[in-house]
This record gives C-alpha cells, sequence and structure tokens, in this order.
C-alpha cells in the first residue's frame, strides 16, 4: 500500500469490506495497516470523498459489531472443545 494516496487506499478499503463482508481487523490485515487506521480512512476520510461509500461501508461493520459477541461466543466454545479433545 505505499505509495498509494491515503484517498485512494480509503476507496479500495471500503471497496474490499463491501465485497468480502470483512471486518476493520481483516481489512487491516489484508491492507497490512493498523484497525484504527482502516477506521479512520472509512469512518472519517471515506464520507468526505465519498459519501454514498461510506455509508454502505457503515452498514457492513454494523453487521459485524452486532455479531461480534456470537464469533467470540463460537471461538471460546472451539477452545473448550480442542482442550477436552487433547485431554
Amino acid at each position: 500500500m505505499k505509495g498509494i494516496s491515503i484517498d485512494k487506499r480509503a476507496i479500495e478499503i471500503a471497496h474490499y469490506i463491501i465485497d468480502s463482508k470483512d471486518t476493520v481487523r481483516g481489512a487491516a490485515k489484508k491492507f497490512d495497516i493498523s484497525k484504527s487506521t482502516v477506521h479512520k480512512d472509512v469512518s472519517e476520510r471515506l464520507m468526505k470523498i465519498n459519501p454514498s461509500l461510506a455509508r454502505q461501508v457503515r452498514i457492513i461493520l454494523d453487521e459485524n459489531k452486532a455479531e461480534r459477541h456470537l464469533r467470540g461466543g463460537m471461538a471460546t466454545k472451539m477452545k473448550y472443545i480442542n482442550e477436552k479433545k487433547l485431554s
């Protein structure tokens, strides 16, 4: 991502999140930047560049946030299932 403008990066990240329905954490890993940078790009910068695209990303991020507790619960469940198998 080096050498790319901040505006273009924000748009690319937005399209990636919309297409993949990935989380901020997943997008940060994909683009090799911090979670806070992804969040700032899609929440603040994108609203100034392309408000319509920013709203689309916000819908995906809100869905991810609503499902977060479910993913965390499943991760914990799998942890204990794996521990039980090993013992």
